[in-house]
């Protein structure tokens, strides 16, 4: 569930807690506006639904390498759109990062740790005295 003051501009922790999800739905608002511009004239809609019905076909089937993409910008082109883009207002900067930072937080837990980073306490002792009377191995690595 979303808690964002802002869902429609939002992160969020995915269902599994394993990655996170970016919201943004004026990208999806703009694209259909933009596909639908040209659609009064004849000739445009024409080309634009060719082209629709290319990428429709590369979706269904087995797409090849770059294929995928290249309809892609096929429609792109017959509708004159624009690249994906929402410009961000600082409230909303700040906003999203504490987001982000929160999703990292919850998702990066499970992330392996290094074994310098795993400190029991039971070891404190042995680290302190290690650290001020260190072995002679310790002290010239070359030597071993």
């Amino acid at each position: 569930m979303n808690h964002s003051s802002k869902p429609d501009l939002s992160f969020n922790v995915g269902v599994n807690e394993l990655h996170g999800v970016l919201r943004v739905d004026q990208i999806r608002t703009d694209t259909f506006v933009q596909l639908v511009q040209h659609w009064a004239e004849p000739k445009d809609r024409d080309a634009i639904i060719d082209a629709l019905d290319e990428l429709a076909a590369v979706v269904c089937g087995v797409a090849r390498e770059g294929e995928l993409d290249a309809a892609v910008e096929q429609v792109e082109d017959a509708a004159g759109m624009d690249t994906a883009q929402v410009t961000v207002g600082m409230h909303d900067v700040r906003r999203l990062l504490a987001e982000l930072t929160e999703v990292e937080q919850r998702t990066s837990r499970f992330a392996a740790k290094g074994a310098a980073e795993i400190k029991h306490p039971a070891m404190l002792k042995t680290r302190r005295h290690l650290k001020a009377n260190p072995l002679p191995e310790q002290t010239d690595r070359r030597s071993a």
